[in-house]
């Protein structure tokens, strides 16, 4: 399950190390164009997330899984293959809608087979496998830009995926199905809701946010997630009940996950082209340069769910969101002159604080939902995540236009610095109410022990 986590991420992370490629290659994309080649997947993706976590509660977490990694497979052929920008946007939006079907069923398969009293573990080791993803997706970029081309970075999803459909296949077991609704009404409202929400902020830096087509996007998706809550409310069996977010565990563990993620993803679209554009570094070694982010992660969490035990899930969150924005006050202090070595210290005070408070942030969403809704808890942990990654990169990117940060290194530093801060400022806050929504003290009293009942 957490190889599957892994190689969906890993395509969120990668396509960042291929933008120069692909600028300058057959295809010819304009600058939106380029935008949407890279949006297109989170898009579809957090677009998708809730009904599809749903779909696997009603038609069988495996299956579904199954569905999503041969989708994924013949999707990246297809942007492996595309001989037009059209065709390469379809296939990252296809791979997008097969990653959403194939990553919420992960946990709950994962959580179905474990011990009751190992499930703590399991939601850390999946939450280290979500970051993990992204630091592989660093490295398989790195090292298929240097030897070959942008095409052969989507041809190398291919196989990976096909080779775990047959994994899954012959050794993970089915589980009952569940009677999980998956109404169209509901399904069409949030998804159009949530794709149009995410359209005015992945365009808001390139169009500007008081342009006509961004503020078309938020209204419409305003009006449409308005729509889904009012009849929501009243249907019997609505596909998520908005009612849900009531409990603090769910809404405090959504406002987290997203905030974190709004850090991180800040990050990843600033550093690659930080370690190329302004230390000069390959795109082999910009790949490598990122291993401080995977080492932090990877220790961290392993010692996450002990901690919270002994220290408590409030603790745990806000000391964990805390350090993520310690370190990107630290990151704002970079520029050319700073040597790779306290560059590297930086990037792992940055995966100690998301280490730290991931595991209990999921917990608390799963343990608000009932066990046969874990596919649907899976995808609002997802979609919350997707939303905070995506505005975390409209934030950081309209900060650098208005650095005008193409035009030298100098402007994209001074661009870096500010929109760190900024970042760092909006998470700070986030984590202030984040740890006064979380009600219970200690983690392994409802919150984890509600995923096993």
């Amino acid at each position: 399950m957490c190889a599957a986590v892994i190689t969906l991420q890993a395509l969120v992370s990668a396509i960042n190390l291929a933008i120069p490629q692909l600028a300058a290659g057959d295809l010819h994309p304009t600058g939106s164009q380029l935008v949407w080649i890279v949006d297109t997947y989170v898009l579809v993706f957090a677009a998708v997330l809730i009904p599809a976590g749903a779909l696997g509660d009603r038609l069988g977490r495996k299956g579904v899984l199954l569905a999503g990694l041969l989708l994924f497979s013949a999707a990246n052929l297809v942007s492996a293959l595309a001989p037009t920008v059209a065709v390469l946007q379809a296939g990252r939006g296809l791979a997008g809608a097969a990653a959403a079907l194939a990553q919420p069923a992960t946990l709950a398969l994962l959580l179905n087979d474990t011990r009751p009293e190992r499930r703590p573990h399991a939601i850390a080791l999946w939450t280290t496998a979500l970051g993990l993803g992204g630091m592989a997706g660093n490295l398989i970029a790195g090292v298929v830009l240097r030897y070959w081309g942008w095409a052969a970075l989507f041809a190398v999803f291919v196989p990976a995926a096909l080779l775990l459909a047959a994994g899954i296949a012959a050794w993970v077991p089915r589980v009952p199905r569940h009677d999980a609704n998956v109404d169209p009404i509901s399904t069409v409202l949030l998804t159009g809701g949530l794709f149009a929400l995410l359209y005015g902020i992945i365009e808001g830096p390139e169009r500007g946010w008081g342009s006509g087509p961004v503020i078309t996007g938020f209204v419409t998706g305003a009006s449409l997630v308005t729509l889904f809550t009012a009849y929501a409310r009243k249907a019997r069996r609505p596909l998520l009940d908005p009612r849900v977010f009531a409990v603090p565990t769910v809404r405090a563990g959504a406002i987290g996950v997203a905030v974190g993620f709004f850090a991180l993803f800040g990050l990843f679209f600033v550093n690659a082209q930080f370690l190329q554009d302004v230390k000069g570094y390959s795109t082999l070694v910009t790949g490598f340069a990122t291993l401080p982010l995977a080492l932090g992660m990877g220790l961290v969490t392993r010692r996450a769910v002990p901690l919270t035990e002994r220290l408590g899930a409030r603790a745990m969150i806000g000391s964990g969101l805390t350090i993520i924005a310690a370190g990107l006050l630290l990151l704002s202090t970079t520029d050319a002159a700073t040597p790779y070595p306290l560059y590297a210290v930086y990037l792992f005070v940055m995966a100690v604080g998301m280490g730290a408070c991931a595991p209990a942030l999921t917990g608390g969403i799963l343990a608000g939902l009932p066990p046969a809704q874990a596919g649907l808890g899976s995808g609002i942990n997802s979609a919350s995540r997707e939303l905070g990654a995506a505005l975390g990169i409209a934030l950081i990117g309209t900060v650098l236009n208005e650095h005008h940060a193409l035009r030298s290194a100098a402007d994209f530093t001074a661009g870096m610095v500010t929109g760190y801060r900024i970042l760092a400022g909006i998470l700070a806050l986030a984590t202030v109410g984040v740890v006064l929504m979380w009600s219970d003290r200690r983690l392994v009293g409802r919150e984890m022990q509600g995923v096993a009942n």
